[in-house]
């Protein structure tokens, strides 16, 4: 019986993905799509009127765009954007923007 339920627990453990696990490259596309104009492909916009998106948290992403398409939280430019989006393009945006790296911004 262990012979059989080791190298399955092997493949189950190493091989696979979590259960609902958001998948980055669907989010780059989806980030192409959407909101690069604003944001940028790696989240960190060029345009001081946008927030940086690289390398914040995923779960804080989420929530925020969950908010937006919600109205719990307000923009009316966002409300739209995100009113488009499944909660698996949420997952997928957050996650790819999560691990983008994030820009230290100086004011002098």
């Amino acid at each position: 019986m262990n012979r059989i339920l080791s190298p399955l627990l092997a493949i189950l453990v190493l091989g696979a993905n979590p259960v609902g696990a958001a998948d980055r490259a669907a989010g780059e596309t989806k980030v192409k799509e959407v909101c690069q104009a604003c944001h940028g492909l790696d989240g960190n916009s060029q345009m001081p009127d946008y927030p940086k998106l690289g390398g914040q948290r995923q779960d804080y992403l989420a929530k925020a765009l969950r908010d937006y398409k919600s109205g719990a939280r307000k923009n009316p430019i966002m409300a739209g954007f995100a009113g488009t989006l499944s909660a698996k393009d949420i997952e997928n945006l957050a996650a790819y923007y999560a691990a983008q790296p994030p820009v230290l911004m100086v004011k002098h």
